[in-house]
């Protein structure tokens, strides 16, 4: 039961749960009504299938692997559920086809070696998947752009010069990744060899998907648990063979099984637990050393604490003693997260509503819409973006809730929203590199400034947080500044105990017409920790 239970959190590492093969394949080991079965690679019996990888494919999806079901046994439920596990790890660990995509196609219908290339959209035409004719990739992506299940796929490939396809050494298109399949070579409940392709950008989850889904259905071919080798040949001259299917061997001491788990059991009957988790186990050594063997549909297995926490599901949750610690300790709340949470009910009492806005930001937000050098704002950069809209941690809040008001312009004036969150800038001295900043923004939105309403704002913040006005040393002022998002002469800076906390001030009518607002507009930030 409690193996039942946890199916739902595991589904989202354990691949080949996600599919009836698996998951019946799992409980049965599991009930150890069977031994976890062995998988292996093989060579056929004459000549290799190859597929060959071209340097074009290098700017688009640069990786290919590929094997081959033979003599696989298809009835309609097992054919339904071959596709069905192609389209869960689609959306799964192929994140939407974006990292990779999977090919399935009767190899009786083809001939090898195959070519995996990269050509121009108009020199690419074949039939596709249950089309009745012929068209270039170029008309195949206007067709998709109305089509409810391939449209969210094209923005993969579409501003691409040239498309991935894969050809047999006829010609004959096989697929165009990660798109749709030829027709000619479309698989069926009568389809007897299967070869398979993954292409993607990311290697080593293309291997996976390809480990996962020989494995679950090698039991339907003639040698059950057997699959086929197929040879990669990549462009700089080098050869693999895949499905790789790799076992490799861990060591974990039973002792520290116990100690992370909180129980009391023999090496034994951890071994036995790990197991039945179709993670083949022994004792060996000193008698506290186990000895476990990853199959290759275990690619969750990254550290000892994945092995932990098998042995723990094995255990059941349930049956874990529930006891006392050793150390009694009171909890306590952080005291910045405190006093953001009483600043937020005063903040709002005062009139202003809370908005939660993303901690990733793009470069012109907290930049050029502000009027600043983005070498100026020390933020802390995203080495892989994958939108322009969170190229950077934000320096500030303010650009937030100026998109927060674009985005509710419609809404009555006036528009009076805050926020407290982190903001995240550059430090070398901390040992990440960057540091967080408590801040607290606020704007006030409509037909006139408004900068007596922040300005009484920050006085009732100031009184919340017992600090006086006055220029001693236990006291806040505000003395006339200048800053490129301020209009000239109505900015000012907040001191507060002798250190500079924060602006306030009206804002540049350049910078309220970058964030595509017509009305002017005040804010205030401050930071809040040197409060605490």
């Amino acid at each position: 039961m409690n193996y039942v239970l946890n199916l739902a959190w595991n589904l989202m590492k354990l691949y080949d749960l996600l599919c009836l093969e698996g998951l019946v394949r799992g409980l049965q080991v599991f009930k150890e009504r069977i031994k976890a079965p062995v998988y292996k690679r093989v060579m056929p019996n004459g000549e290799i299938q190859k597929l060959i990888v071209t340097e074009e494919t290098g700017k688009v999806r640069p990786y290919a692997v590929a094997a081959v079901l033979r003599n696989i046994k298809f009835t309609k439920d097992r054919y339904d559920s071959f596709i069905e596990l192609q389209e869960k790890l689609h959306q799964n660990i192929c994140r939407k086809r974006a990292l990779v995509a999977i090919g399935t196609h009767d190899l009786d219908t083809l001939s090898g070696p195959f070519t995996y290339t990269a050509k121009r959209p108009s020199d690419i035409k074949f039939k596709p998947l249950n089309k009745t004719k012929e068209h270039t990739a170029c008309e195949l992506m206007n067709i998709y752009k109305t089509d409810n299940h391939l449209k969210h796929y094209l923005h993969i490939i579409e501003s691409k010069p040239l498309y991935p396809v894969i050809y047999d050494s006829n010609g004959v298109v096989l697929s165009m990744p990660p798109i749709i399949n030829g027709d000619h070579s479309k698989i069926t409940v009568n389809t007897k060899n299967v070869f398979i392709e993954c292409t993607g950008t990311d290697f080593t989850k293309a291997k996976i998907v390809l480990d996962i889904i020989v494995t679950m259905f090698s039991e339907y071919c003639e040698n059950q648990f057997t699959v086929e080798a197929v040879e990669v040949a990549f462009p700089n001259r080098k050869s693999s063979t895949f499905p790789e299917l790799a076992y490799r061997r861990e060591m974990v001491r039973a002792d520290l099984i116990n100690k992370r788990v909180g129980i009391r059991e023999t090496p034994q009957n951890l071994a036995k637990l790990l197991t039945r988790m179709y993670l083949k186990s022994e004792v060996i050594g000193d008698g506290n050393q186990i000895e476990i063997e990853i199959p290759p549909t275990r690619a969750d297995i990254i550290h000892a604490c994945d092995i932990v926490e098998d042995a723990a599901i094995a255990y059941g949750y349930n049956n874990i003693q529930m006891a006392l610690p050793k150390t009694y300790t009171i909890a306590n709340q952080f005291p910045l997260n405190k006093l953001t949470e009483l600043l937020r009910v005063d903040v709002a009492a005062a009139g202003f509503t809370e908005a939660l806005t993303f901690a990733l930001c793009s470069q012109e937000d907290i930049a050029d819409k502000l009027g600043l050098d983005i070498s100026a704002t020390k933020a802390v950069h995203i080495s892989n973006p994958k939108t322009a809209e969170f190229q950077v941690a934000r320096t500030t809040l303010l650009p937030g809730l100026l998109k927060t008001i674009a985005a509710n312009r419609k809404m009555p004036l006036p528009l009076k929203l805050f926020e407290i969150s982190d903001i995240v800038v550059k430090d070398s001295s901390k040992d990440v590199g960057a540091k967080n900043y408590r801040h607290l923004c606020a704007v006030y939105y409509n037909k006139n400034p408004g900068f007596e309403i922040i300005h009484g704002l920050l006085d009732r913040v100031m009184q919340l947080l017992n600090v006086p006005p006055g220029e001693d040393k236990g006291g806040y002022v505000i003395k006339a500044s200048e800053g490129p998002a301020f209009f000239p002469g109505r900015c000012a800076e907040v001191f507060a105990r002798g250190l500079s906390v924060g602006k306030l001030g009206v804002l540049h009518p350049d910078v309220i017409t970058r964030f595509e607002l017509t009305m002017p507009c005040s804010s205030l930030e401050i930071n809040i920790e040197p409060f605490l």
